[in-house]
Protein backbone atom coordinates (compact mmCIF):
# COMPACT_ATOMS: atom_id res chain seq x y z
CA UNK A 1 0.00 0.00 0.00
CA UNK A 2 2.84 2.40 0.81
CA UNK A 3 4.28 1.91 -2.67
CA UNK A 4 0.98 2.80 -4.34
CA UNK A 5 0.58 5.85 -2.10
CA UNK A 6 4.08 7.05 -3.02
CA UNK A 7 3.39 6.40 -6.69
CA UNK A 8 0.05 8.22 -6.45
CA UNK A 9 1.59 11.27 -4.78
CA UNK A 10 4.31 11.40 -7.44
CA UNK A 11 1.71 11.26 -10.23
CA UNK A 12 -0.33 13.99 -8.54
CA UNK A 13 2.77 16.16 -8.19
CA UNK A 14 3.69 15.65 -11.87
CA UNK A 15 0.15 16.53 -13.02
CA UNK A 16 -0.95 19.06 -10.40
CA UNK A 17 -1.30 21.74 -13.08
CA UNK A 18 -4.44 19.99 -14.29
CA UNK A 19 -6.00 20.23 -10.84
CA UNK A 20 -4.96 23.86 -10.41
CA UNK A 21 -6.50 24.79 -13.78
CA UNK A 22 -9.75 22.92 -13.14
CA UNK A 23 -10.01 24.55 -9.70
CA UNK A 24 -9.43 27.95 -11.24
CA UNK A 25 -12.02 27.36 -13.96
CA UNK A 26 -14.74 26.32 -11.53
CA UNK A 27 -14.13 28.48 -8.47
CA UNK A 28 -13.61 32.22 -8.42
CA UNK A 29 -12.09 32.69 -4.97
CA UNK A 30 -8.92 31.30 -3.38
CA UNK A 31 -10.73 29.40 -0.62
CA UNK A 32 -13.08 27.78 -3.11
CA UNK A 33 -10.16 26.81 -5.35
CA UNK A 34 -8.32 25.25 -2.41
CA UNK A 35 -11.41 23.32 -1.34
CA UNK A 36 -12.00 22.04 -4.86
CA UNK A 37 -8.30 21.18 -5.29
CA UNK A 38 -8.40 19.09 -2.13
CA UNK A 39 -11.68 17.45 -3.14
CA UNK A 40 -10.21 16.48 -6.53
CA UNK A 41 -7.10 14.98 -4.89
CA UNK A 42 -9.34 13.14 -2.44
CA UNK A 43 -11.55 11.75 -5.23
CA UNK A 44 -8.47 10.76 -7.25
CA UNK A 45 -7.08 8.89 -4.23
CA UNK A 46 -10.43 7.20 -3.52
CA UNK A 47 -10.65 5.93 -7.09
CA UNK A 48 -6.93 5.33 -7.72
CA UNK A 49 -7.30 1.59 -7.12
CA UNK A 50 -9.77 1.45 -10.04
CA UNK A 51 -7.33 3.15 -12.46
CA UNK A 52 -6.62 0.32 -14.88
CA UNK A 53 -3.82 2.11 -16.79
CA UNK A 54 -5.60 1.60 -20.12
CA UNK A 55 -4.98 5.30 -20.74
CA UNK A 56 -2.42 7.80 -19.53
CA UNK A 57 -2.78 8.88 -15.90
CA UNK A 58 -3.35 12.48 -17.02
CA UNK A 59 -6.27 11.42 -19.25
CA UNK A 60 -7.91 9.60 -16.37
CA UNK A 61 -7.11 12.56 -14.11
CA UNK A 62 -8.91 15.00 -16.47
CA UNK A 63 -12.08 12.93 -16.28
CA UNK A 64 -12.03 12.56 -12.49
CA UNK A 65 -11.13 16.23 -11.95
CA UNK A 66 -13.86 17.55 -14.24
CA UNK A 67 -16.51 15.20 -12.85
CA UNK A 68 -15.52 16.14 -9.31
CA UNK A 69 -15.72 19.85 -10.14
CA UNK A 70 -19.20 19.46 -11.60
CA UNK A 71 -20.45 17.50 -8.58
CA UNK A 72 -18.70 19.92 -6.23
CA UNK A 73 -20.60 22.83 -7.73
CA UNK A 74 -23.93 21.02 -7.52
CA UNK A 75 -23.52 20.07 -3.89
CA UNK A 76 -21.76 23.32 -2.95
CA UNK A 77 -19.39 21.43 -0.72
CA UNK A 78 -17.24 23.97 1.02
CA UNK A 79 -15.97 22.09 4.04
CA UNK A 80 -15.14 18.42 4.28
CA UNK A 81 -12.77 16.43 6.45
CA UNK A 82 -9.94 14.95 4.42
CA UNK A 83 -7.66 12.09 5.37
CA UNK A 84 -3.89 12.36 5.69
CA UNK A 85 -3.55 13.26 2.01
CA UNK A 86 -4.32 16.88 2.91
CA UNK A 87 -1.28 17.01 5.15
CA UNK A 88 0.90 15.21 2.61
CA UNK A 89 -0.10 17.33 -0.38
CA UNK A 90 -0.64 21.01 0.24
CA UNK A 91 -2.35 23.29 -2.25
CA UNK A 92 0.30 24.95 -4.44
CA UNK A 93 1.05 28.56 -3.66
CA UNK A 94 -0.76 30.63 -6.26
CA UNK A 95 1.08 33.86 -6.99
CA UNK A 96 -1.40 35.18 -9.55
CA UNK A 97 -1.85 38.93 -9.43
CA UNK A 98 -4.97 40.07 -11.34
CA UNK A 99 -3.60 43.61 -11.69
CA UNK A 100 -0.70 42.31 -13.80
CA UNK A 101 -2.79 40.47 -16.31
CA UNK A 102 -6.10 42.16 -17.16
CA UNK A 103 -6.75 39.83 -20.09
CA UNK A 104 -6.59 36.74 -17.93
CA UNK A 105 -8.75 38.36 -15.28
CA UNK A 106 -11.46 39.20 -17.82
CA UNK A 107 -11.22 35.74 -19.36
CA UNK A 108 -11.72 33.98 -16.02
CA UNK A 109 -14.53 36.39 -15.17
CA UNK A 110 -16.25 35.34 -18.40
CA UNK A 111 -15.56 31.64 -17.76
CA UNK A 112 -17.27 31.89 -14.36
CA UNK A 113 -20.50 32.82 -16.16
CA UNK A 114 -20.46 29.54 -18.11
CA UNK A 115 -22.24 26.41 -16.97
CA UNK A 116 -20.25 23.39 -15.74
CA UNK A 117 -20.18 21.59 -19.11
CA UNK A 118 -19.12 24.74 -20.97
CA UNK A 119 -16.29 25.22 -18.47
CA UNK A 120 -15.15 21.64 -19.08
CA UNK A 121 -15.24 22.19 -22.86
CA UNK A 122 -13.13 25.37 -22.63
CA UNK A 123 -10.71 23.80 -20.17
CA UNK A 124 -10.10 20.76 -22.37
CA UNK A 125 -9.79 22.98 -25.45
CA UNK A 126 -7.21 25.18 -23.71
CA UNK A 127 -5.35 22.02 -22.69
CA UNK A 128 -4.94 21.25 -26.40
CA UNK A 129 -7.36 18.33 -26.46
CA UNK A 130 -8.80 17.35 -29.85
CA UNK A 131 -12.54 17.24 -30.48
CA UNK A 132 -12.33 13.45 -30.25
CA UNK A 133 -10.54 13.61 -26.88
CA UNK A 134 -13.00 16.21 -25.56
CA UNK A 135 -15.89 13.99 -26.64
CA UNK A 136 -14.35 10.99 -24.89
CA UNK A 137 -13.79 12.93 -21.64
CA UNK A 138 -17.35 14.25 -21.58
CA UNK A 139 -19.10 11.16 -22.92
CA UNK A 140 -20.58 12.90 -25.96
CA UNK A 141 -20.12 12.47 -29.71
CA UNK A 142 -17.26 14.19 -31.52
CA UNK A 143 -19.73 16.22 -33.61
CA UNK A 144 -21.58 17.29 -30.45
CA UNK A 145 -18.27 18.28 -28.83
CA UNK A 146 -17.35 20.41 -31.86
CA UNK A 147 -20.75 22.15 -31.94
CA UNK A 148 -20.86 22.75 -28.18
CA UNK A 149 -17.29 24.05 -28.17
CA UNK A 150 -17.99 26.51 -30.99
CA UNK A 151 -21.12 27.76 -29.21
CA UNK A 152 -19.19 28.10 -25.97
CA UNK A 153 -16.41 30.09 -27.66
CA UNK A 154 -19.05 32.44 -29.12
CA UNK A 155 -20.66 32.78 -25.70
CA UNK A 156 -17.33 33.70 -24.09
CA UNK A 157 -16.79 36.36 -26.75
CA UNK A 158 -20.24 37.81 -26.04
CA UNK A 159 -19.58 37.85 -22.31
CA UNK A 160 -16.21 39.56 -22.80
CA UNK A 161 -17.81 42.18 -25.05
CA UNK A 162 -20.35 42.80 -22.28
CA UNK A 163 -17.39 43.88 -20.13
CA UNK A 164 -16.39 46.28 -22.96
CA UNK A 165 -13.16 44.37 -23.45
CA UNK A 166 -11.71 42.97 -26.67
CA UNK A 167 -8.83 40.52 -27.02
Amino acid sequence: MAHSETEFLQLIDENKGIIVKVSRMYMDDQDGRQDLYQEIVYQLWKSYATFKQQSKFSTWMYRVALNTAMVFLKKEKKHQIYDSLEERHDFPDESYNPDKDEQLKIFYQAVHELNAVEKALIFLFLEGQSHREIAAHLGISEVNARVKLNRTKERIQQIIKKYNYEF
